[in-house]
């Protein structure tokens, strides 16, 4: 029996504000436990709850990236459910009215682009964290209270990889709209997953199966699959799929079962009488929309005008830092792909080698483009270009400084010049022009480096290579 998998996912998005969801505390990371906190954060009687402006210009900037229609009016709920992580005993969500509605994003498959819709966006408030030991637990309320977006996906992905693709389209949505700085690793983006199968052609879905908290974009591929696996081994074996929620093990690549899921929780939402409904101005939403960032997929489509690979693209709009540093110095080059190749080969090793992150780079962008130009326009090699760029970057110089105390020349292009050499490499090595006959092309590149050396690195390469072609084709 062959079976198909239905899975949808729930994103958590921490969004990036100065203060809480409904509190004046301020959100910020790596703080000391309990001390990021408001009187309302504690329940404190007395204390009412006033929306933040800033995380709903935020969640109308997400819904409009993901094509969704916007309610102009603001209502929030009540989640009601009697656990420590919030002190007030319920969440203020919004349940019945979300800001968002029907959206989609787009995934590549085997047969073209897909469309996987979205049900809703909502905002909300984050829970506290909670550090469990052997016998007792400790609170954390620093994070209680902080600004959430929730996107929920409609249940249209088939497997892991369109799941991954999903949540990375997420990501660069939240990224590069300055809602959150997307990062799956420290928890500001979090993903569950609801997967069951079912017979291919049956219109019933298949017992739902959750998979919490996974923490990477790889981990959300494996997770799905090796579930799907797992489902369909117990339903060929004559057994069921039990409700459950489970959490990924990355050590051996399984889920592993957390609890047994038996009846839905009734959290009795009702309307939050504390915040009455908002009115959004067409205007309030209108200027939300026009004041956000340029997306990703806009910067994608702008590299790949300007000639870069994709694979080059998106490894620079990775982090939205080295895209701004790219942009910086992008009209003043030639080739906008030989400064994503700076940036992609030298800088990034460099970053690498020192754990540094590009904001920290001794190194002015208008420097690279300089640099870049010294090899596109200036006569200078590519080795060349890297040891003045390394000593820019160490003796924190201008390009042009460092190409004085390097004594760095121009490459000779010359072609009178440089035929002297060739005819000297070849009348020197017959055994590599026959080799070259022979169709050996390992030949020229050895050819190449011997004129380099008989020139002590002086000629342009490209140069040589060309003249050695046309000089070869003629014995």
């Amino acid at each position: 029996m062959n079976f198909e998998a239905v899975i949808g996912l729930e994103i958590h998005v921490q969004m990036k504000t100065k203060s809480k969801m409904f509190s004046s505390a301020p959100v910020a990371f790596s703080r000391d436990p309990n001390t990021n906190i408001a009187p309302l954060d504690m329940a404190f009687p007395g204390t009412m709850p006033v929306v933040n402006k800033q995380a709903v210009i935020n969640a109308i900037r997400v819904a409009n990236a993901l094509h969704m229609t916007i309610d102009h009016t603001l209502y929030f709920d009540r989640k009601n459910y009697f656990y420590s992580d919030l002190p007030k005993g319920f969440q203020i969500t919004q349940q019945a009215r979300p800001i968002g509605k029907n959206g989609y994003v787009l995934v590549d498959t085997p047969a073209g682009k897909k469309k996987i819709g979205i049900e809703r966006i909502h905002m909300e408030e984050d829970t506290c964290k909670q550090e469990h030991y052997m016998d007792y637990t400790l609170m954390d309320y620093n994070r209680a209270g902080t600004p959430l977006v929730e996107i929920v996906s409609m249940p249209d992905m088939s497997n892991g990889s369109e799941a991954r693709q999903y949540a990375e389209a997420i990501r660069n949505i939240v990224l590069y709209s300055g809602t959150s700085d997307g990062k799956m690793e420290e928890g500001s983006l979090r993903c569950d997953t609801n997967i069951s199968i079912r017979p291919i052609g049956q219109k019933e879905f298949g017992t739902k199966v959750e998979i919490k908290n996974i923490n990477s974009f790889k981990n959300v591929e494996l997770a799905i699959d090796y579930e799907i696996k797992r489902q369909a081994e117990l339903l060929l074996s004559g057994q069921s799929v039990r409700q459950e929620t489970r959490r990924f093990d990355e050590g051996s690549g399984k889920t592993v079962l957390m609890r047994v899921k038996t009846d839905a929780v009734d959290y009795k939402y009702f309307c939050e009488p504390n915040i009455t409904p908002i009115k959004l101005s067409d205007k309030f939403v209108e200027d939300a929309i026009a004041t956000c960032p340029e997306l990703y997929d806009s910067k994608l489509e702008r590299y790949l005008a300007a000639g870069l690979l994709p694979v080059d693209a998106e490894i620079i709009l990775t982090d939205p830092d080295m895209a701004a540093f790219f942009e910086a110095g992008m009209g003043d080059v030639k080739n906008a792909k030989d400064l994503a190749n700076f940036l992609i080969v030298e800088i990034n090793a460099y970053l690498n080698k020192h754990a540094m992150k590009i904001k920290e780079l001794p190194l002015k962008p208008a420097y690279l483009s300089e640099i870049v130009l010294m090899q596109e326009t200036g006569g200078l090699s590519h080795k060349q270009c890297v040891s003045i760029l390394d000593k820019v970057i160490s003796d924190g110089i201008s390009p042009k400084e460092a190409k004085e105390e390097l004594h760095i020349e121009a490459q000779v292009s010359d072609t009178s010049t440089i035929m002297a050499f060739v005819t000297d490499v070849l009348n020197a090595n017959p055994q590599s022009i026959a080799d070259y006959k022979a169709g050996k092309d390992r030949a020229l590149g050895f050819l190449v480096g011997q004129v380099m050396k008989a020139s002590h690195g002086k000629v342009n390469a490209a140069e040589v290579s060309r003249c050695l072609k046309e000089e070869l084709d003629k014995r």
